[in-house]
């Protein structure tokens, strides 16, 4: 049974448990629930998302400690850098946070497209390291040939011969007036024999979708040499995958690229200075011991590649390289925390006030009534198996027509009373427990959508770390089944006996119960879809002042329904007006109800397309 539900497996220390919460692990040490609770009293219902600053600021100076740390133990000569690939998450609040957090580091930034080029190019400071990668037009390539006037500190990453002759036919244009020729540097991404493991592992090996074969990077070289860019070519680029899980595939990779860059630096490349060992550095999601997905720490990869360049460098008699990562999950996935709010639980009618107890009850429901207000530690499982053998009965005697649905739905409700509180009396971990467990899993209504905020879950099934945020002092036993609220029978995390997720057994009508849905800082965002055209959380950042207490900024409330609607391409303002017109000219309803059918409608229309959730206090009143 879970208790701190793998937080020091996946945490790393950035939250705690504290005082029966989950707690920011950092300053004033907030909780969870009360940075919700607080977005929840300014009026913001549906899912949030949470950003962390100070974990993105965590993970740089982590990687940079790390490599400058390995750098002295081995003395290595070359300098390393890096950059997030903004492919991982391109949301403007994270891109601020992120630059704003590493200037002290030199940090840059890598773009896969033209659009995400136009933000390295704006956000990337003068002299911090730009790289493009990914397949390459005359436009895009031009666009860093601007780049580069503009002072940038750029490289073009040539994945077929076709860019290279590009490159080539852009810089005689670029340059025709220029008395000292404007430039990018030039890299080449070479296509590994070496490949990585898992479900990106297709990223390497000789299948991969992008770089050069040995045979197109010795023509490309060539190339060079002929149009005098040998000056140009200093780095070597290689990607073996994301998430990367185990250390030996980078090993073997790094040996590759090593002695090919010594091959092509001992060829006559001599502005040959950079090796770019990609991204892939992996980030541990698994929440329990048996599911951990990595074997190695940031320590150990450091001074795998620090050592092993260094060893390469030595034997091939040739000047230590820079050392360049394009790791984006590690730096982004912790930073992003999706709250979320339970709606319903599915089997709430099967609690004591759903019973519809009659005067006269057939003999079976008296027992049955009888074996749960009986039940103790001692008789408890030979009380369960009468239940179970009850309900059998039970289940007969209605199929021949000799009790009723009123009868039929006691019986349910007892024998799921019973269970339960069998399996708090007993609690062994008996496997007869355990399978009745899990038969009686609760389902649980979250206010969010899979495919919006979890899209590697529903593509992938990737695992994401998930836990209730309060209430941790008490022991949770409901086998919980995750229904987010899209029309899609694909949109649930579903209870998995081999990593089981128990959640509380809570009265909604009574509370409100959130969970928290971590490590969702990486590609989540930016491969989330409209499915059912529910939109991009509400996100807030969330800092910490000078004394250490949170301040809530940069506020973005999820899309107002028609702003939603407006992004497919639907005329807002014609359904606007065919809504308003319907009312107006509707006979069925008098002009006063007209006139506050108007005024509600304005007011759907302009909220969120998240679920509204009616607070404990509301509830109370209508019941």
């Amino acid at each position: 049974m879970q208790t701190n539900y793998g937080l020091n497996i996946w945490a790393d220390e950035n939250f705690i448990i504290k005082d029966n919460t989950v707690n920011v692990n950092h300053k004033t040490q907030p909780s969870l629930l009360e940075i919700t609770q607080k977005l929840r009293d300014e009026g913001y219902r549906g899912p949030m998302l949470l950003r962390f600053p100070h974990l993105i600021k965590k993970q740089i100076s982590t990687l940079y400690t790390q490599f400058n740390r390995a750098k002295e133990e081995f003395n290595y000569q070359g300098n390393f850098h890096a950059v997030f690939p903004l492919k991982v998450n391109q949301y403007p609040n994270f891109v601020n946070s992120l630059m704003d957090v590493s200037k002290e580091f030199n940090y840059g930034l890598e773009a896969g497209s033209k659009a995400e080029l136009v933000i390295a190019m704006t956000h990337t400071p003068l002299g911090a390291p730009i790289t493009v990668n990914g397949f390459k037009d005359k436009e895009m390539i031009s666009l860093c040939f601007i780049a580069r006037a503009m002072g940038h500190n750029i490289t073009i990453t040539i994945e077929g011969l076709g860019e290279l002759e590009t490159i080539i036919q852009v810089h005689s244009e670029f340059n025709q007036e220029n008395k000292e020729a404007i430039i990018p540097k030039i890299g080449v991404r070479i296509r590994l024999h070496s490949s990585g493991i898992g479900i990106w592992a297709k990223s390497g090996g000789y299948s991969s979708k992008f770089g050069l074969t040995s045979t197109e990077l010795l023509e490309a070289y060539d190339l060079m040499a002929k149009h005098d860019l040998l000056e140009q070519l200093w780095m070597v680029h290689f990607h073996i995958g994301s998430q990367m899980s185990e250390i030996n595939p980078l090993k073997k990779a790094l040996r590759e690229a090593g002695n090919i860059y010594a091959d092509l630096k001992n060829r006559g490349a001599y502005a040959l200075s950079a090796i770019n060992i990609g991204g892939g550095l992996a980030v541990e999601y698994g929440q329990y011991p048996h599911k951990k997905e990595i074997n190695y720490a940031l320590s150990e990869f450091a001074n795998d590649v620090v050592f092993l360049i260094k060893e390469i460098a030595k034997n091939k008699n040739i000047e230590e390289p820079d050392i360049f990562t394009e790791s984006g999950r590690f730096i982004a996935a912790s930073h992003a925390v999706l709250i979320a709010p339970v709606l319903e639980l599915f089997s709430q009618d099967y609690q004591e006030k759903s019973l519809r107890i009659k005067e006269q009850n057939p003999p079976l429901i008296e027992e049955l009534n009888a074996l749960w207000k009986d039940l103790t530690r001692s008789n408890a499982r030979e009380y369960l198996h009468d239940a179970l053998d009850h309900m059998e009965s039970l289940l007969t005697l209605f199929d021949l027509g000799y009790i009723d649905l009123e009868d039929r739905s006691n019986a349910e409700i007892l024998v799921h009373l019973i269970i339960k509180k069998s399996i708090l009396l007993l609690s062994d971990g008996s496997q007869e427990l355990l399978k009745l467990q899990n038969k009686i899993q609760e389902r649980y209504l979250v206010n969010f959508s899979a495919f919006q905020s979890l899209a590697d879950f529903w593509g992938l099934k990737q695992h994401f770390p998930v836990m209730p945020i309060d209430k941790l002092d008490i022991k949770a036993t409901n086998p919980a089944t995750l229904w987010d609220i899209t029309c899609d029978s694909d949109g649930e995390i579903p209870f998995d006996d081999n990593a089981p997720l128990y959640l509380h057994d809570v009265d909604i009508d009574k509370e409100e119960y959130f969970l928290a849905f971590f490590l969702t800082g990486a590609y989540q965002e930016v491969l989330g879809m409209q499915h059912n055209l529910f939109t991009h959380p509400t996100e807030v950042t969330v800092d910490f002042d000078e004394e250490g207490h949170f301040t809530l900024s940069k506020l973005i409330e999820a899309q107002h329904t028609l702003d939603v609607l407006d992004d497919i391409d639907y005329d807002k303002n014609y359904l606007n007006k065919q809504l308003k017109t319907q009312i107006q000219t509707s006979t069925l309803i008098s002009s006063t109800q007209k006139e506050e059918l108007l005024g509600k409608l304005y007011l759907y229309l302009n909220e969120n397309s998240y679920l509204k959730t009616i607070i404990a206090s509301e509830k109370e009143s209508i019941l």
